[in-house]
């Protein structure tokens, strides 16, 4: 079962996650939406998106430098356990906390609007329940053990960057020791179960659109438009077509 657990489970998860996006894009392209709600509602998803969204992005930046940078990197670099700690602490919590209230949100619209529940398909709530436990276990976690000091040594907090963030990485490497994972405290195997449950789901859900971030929105101009140079001595075909807007002075 350890083996299973922390060694084939995880590949199973990442195959379908690859091989899943690559069926999704292939076969699903008009599929490969957020199916957008702003329509039927605005107010509620004016506070809850950019919550979520926005603590989102704090919470996958605290993974990522938790778990793909080693422990000697930071240290070597003069952070110290304690000073990594906080950082973590305060900063996952920051982060938790505005992705819950922000997903309390989603889902209280979603339940309540009409229109919005009637979009609402079996994944999207499959998706939901699965996205809300990973983030609940993460919270509880960072509380239990960071704070209480639940799952380590007498006076320390449980250093997950000891076996945890070392596990996954070798993940990647070809070659995980699932003994790292069998003596940790059970919320956090909870957490990677679940989280790595949620990858296989991933491609088949509307987290597709992670994929398909519309970064060119922040540079794109507030109006868009065609306009008829009227300019004397120009006629159609005179000159080159230009780009197609213009920035309003």
């Amino acid at each position: 079962m350890s083996t299973f657990l922390w060694v084939i489970f995880p590949y199973i998860c990442l195959a379908i996650f690859v091989v899943g996006h690559w069926w999704r894009y292939r076969y699903d392209k008009f599929g490969w939406t957020t199916r957008s709600s702003q329509l039927y509602e605005s107010r509620m998803l004016r506070w809850g998106s950019p919550l979520f969204h926005f603590g989102l992005l704090g919470v996958v930046g605290g993974h990522i430098i938790g778990l793909v940078i080693p422990q000697s990197w930071t240290d070597a670099v003069g952070l110290s356990e304690t000073a990594y700690h906080w950082i973590a602490v305060i900063g996952g919590m920051i982060s938790g906390i505005m992705v819950i209230v922000g997903l309390v949100i989603l889902i209280y619209r979603r339940r309540t609007v009409g229109p919005v529940f009637s979009a609402t398909t079996p994944m999207d709530k499959t998706m939901y329940f699965f996205l809300a436990l990973v983030i609940v276990l993460g919270m509880w976690n960072t509380i239990a053990s960071s704070i209480f000091g639940l799952g380590g040594s007498e006076g320390h907090s449980f250093n997950y960057r000891e076996s945890v963030s070392v596990w996954f990485r070798q993940i990647f490497y070809g070659q995980p020791d699932p003994e790292l994972m069998t003596g940790i405290p059970l919320g956090f195997q909870l957490h990677a179960i679940v989280a790595f449950f949620l990858f296989a789901l991933w491609p088949f859900t509307r987290l597709v659109h992670v994929f398909s971030a519309p970064l060119g929105y922040i540079t794109r101009p507030y109006i868009v438009y065609r306009s008829k140079d009227e300019r004397e001595g120009t006629g159609v075909g005179s000159r080159a077509p230009g780009r197609g807007w213009e920035r309003v002075p």
